[in-house]
């Protein structure tokens, strides 16, 4: 296995005020290592996404972020709801968001599809009522 460098992030559940502190310190952490600004968008991007999902749907949980020489993976992992119908979840629009948190702007349906648009590789692993395991991939 080749050398690589970890991130480690706690993402605090139902804190908006707090949502995309991950996101923004994984962006710093990316552009001190040298990598392009499109790699750097396209993670912050899918990362962002991320957590958002974790603040609405799962009362927070954690994001791990490994830098490999050829390839950035991204962990996100919760002990929320579990997603009942990803299928469902993938189409852009859907959401089971409450109307409290669309009042905030958020809840459009658009955290996963936009989370696979902008990686080259996403796994969604789920159980419901255990949780959720999403991992990205985006190569350098």
């Amino acid at each position: 296995m080749s050398e690589h460098l970890s991130f480690h992030y706690s993402v605090d559940g139902d804190n908006f005020v707090s949502a995309g502190q991950a996101s923004v310190q994984v962006k710093k952490n990316l552009r001190e290592l040298g990598i392009a600004p499109e790699v750097i968008r396209r993670v912050s991007i899918a990362m962002y996404e991320g957590e958002i999902n974790m603040v609405i749907h799962a009362d927070g949980g954690n994001a791990d972020v490994d830098v490999y020489e050829d390839r950035i993976v991204i962990t996100l992992d919760d002990h929320g709801p579990g997603i009942a119908d990803v299928t469902l979840a993938m189409q852009e629009g859907y959401s089971t968001a409450n109307e409290s948190v669309r009042s905030l702007g958020f809840g459009a349906g658009m955290g996963l599809p936009n989370m696979k648009r902008y990686t080259d590789d996403m796994q969604i692993d789920t159980v419901v009522g255990v949780g959720t395991k999403i991992t990205m991939t985006i190569k350098l």
